[in-house]
């Protein structure tokens, strides 16, 4: 029974299956061609708020034949207590496959064990797998492969985003900087549970700078505070919202921290030219990204939204094939 829960878990050669499928996917988008979920009904689970998730996940099941249940906590009995391994028993023997969207990365990991159907991380706490595999379609879409290419990544670097992009550099060879106050980088023990080795922290005259790297693939790992070095020669900057789901209460001290950490134009002037510049959504205008930059870029940032679609579709049939 195959499941997507975490890139962490998935191999180098099923994440190039599915980016090859999603090109050929989004090619023939519109056009009559097989419909391997025909007969079968789906869920959508979600516990958090979602507009390109949801709609991505609802349009592209259908367009694989399914019929599409949407159920959110309030409409189940999972927002009154039901334990998770319950609902999904339940859900196993009458559905065909769920997208589970929630807070605790645990959660669906159980809920898949119980559920035995194919079962999606749609977002959780923890990662966010569905959405960085879009980034690199979109990435490679656009610029050819990523494998040797320098990422940095600006803001939250200790949430669910991030997160899976250091699986992902890990497996597919390419170099990764976060830039992030110390307070916003994540931890050491995600680097080497990514199997980056030789993980080792130096001083810089901008202060610690950690670095790691993973042999077999090429892949490299860069943590610092310095903001302008982590831009300089990059071939995509990316940013996230610095307040995530679940955090509001911390939206204060959040923004006061990282205010500073924005992508802007003088910082797309030190990446390499021609560089991309990728937001997940949604972007709140003046924090993490100003507005001039936002719309400089919105070409590609918009087709990274449409990408989820495709991207997703060739996931759910890698489930199903």
């Amino acid at each position: 029974m195959k499941h997507l829960l975490s890139l962490e878990h998935l191999s180098r050669v099923d994440m190039d299956a599915i980016l090859t499928a999603t090109s050929d996917i989004k090619r023939r988008r519109g056009q009559p061609g097989p419909q391997p979920l025909a007969g079968q009904t789906w869920a959508l689970i979600f516990a958090k708020s979602s507009t390109r998730t949801r709609v991505s996940f609802e349009v592209g099941l259908r367009e694989l034949g399914a019929n599409v249940m949407f159920l959110s906590a309030a409409d189940i009995q999972l927002g009154r207590g039901e334990p998770i391994k319950d609902t999904a028993r339940v859900l196993g023997r009458m559905v065909h496959g769920v997208v589970f969207r929630t807070f605790a990365q645990a959660d669906v990991e159980e809920f898949a064990r119980y559920a035995n159907i194919p079962t999606i991380n749609a977002l959780t706490d923890e990662e966010h797998p569905c959405q960085i595999l879009t980034d690199i379609f979109t990435f490679q879409e656009q610029r050819g492969p990523i494998q040797g290419k320098v990422v940095t990544f600006v803001g939250d670097g200790a949430c669910n985003v991030p997160a899976s992009w250091i699986f992902a550099a890990a497996k597919l060879g390419f170099e990764l900087r976060i830039a992030a106050p110390k307070e916003f980088q994540p931890p050491l023990s995600l680097l080497e549970r990514a199997g980056f080795n030789h993980v080792h922290a130096q001083q810089a005259p901008t202060g610690e700078v950690i670095t790691g790297t993973l042999a077999a693939t090429g892949g490299k790992i860069v943590l610092t505070a310095d903001l302008q070095n982590a831009a300089t020669g990059a071939d995509l900057l990316y940013t996230d919202v610095w307040v995530s789901m679940g955090k509001e209460a911390e939206a204060a001290e959040r923004i006061k921290v990282l205010t500073g950490y924005q992508i802007n134009q003088a910082l797309v002037k030190r990446a390499r030219p021609g560089a991309l510049v990728m937001h997940c959504l949604p972007a709140y205008r003046g924090k993490e990204i100003d507005d001039e930059t936002f719309e400089a870029h919105a070409q590609t940032i918009f087709d990274e939204a449409e990408n989820r679609l495709h991207t997703q579709k060739a996931i759910i049939a890698w489930l199903v094939g």
